[in-house]
């Protein structure tokens, strides 16, 4: 049993390679590649879009903020000092 198992490696090993050159093992390798080429086109452009649009959002909402906790300071600061009695 141990002697057969070098050999019929070497057998499969030498029959998938004559296959491989033939294009037996792969019939749609073209076919493969172009879903390939278009999900990865497909990724990119949706990552062109969401990187941007990311961007002015979190520029957006952080603009906000600030303007909203300046306004807060101020009314807490209006709120805290003393009113002049007339």
């Amino acid at each position: 049993m141990e002697e057969l198992l070098p050999e019929s490696l070497e057998t499969a090993l030498e029959t998938a390679l004559q296959t491989a050159g033939d294009g037996v093992l792969d019939p749609t390798g073209s076919a493969n590649a172009l879903i390939f080429l278009a999900i990865a086109a497909a990724g990119l452009g949706m990552a062109l879009v969401y990187v941007p649009l990311r961007l002015y959002l979190t520029i957006t909402a952080r603009s906000r903020r600030l303007k909203l906790l300046q306004r807060i300071r101020k009314l807490r600061d209006e709120l805290s000092s003393p009113k002049p009695v007339a």
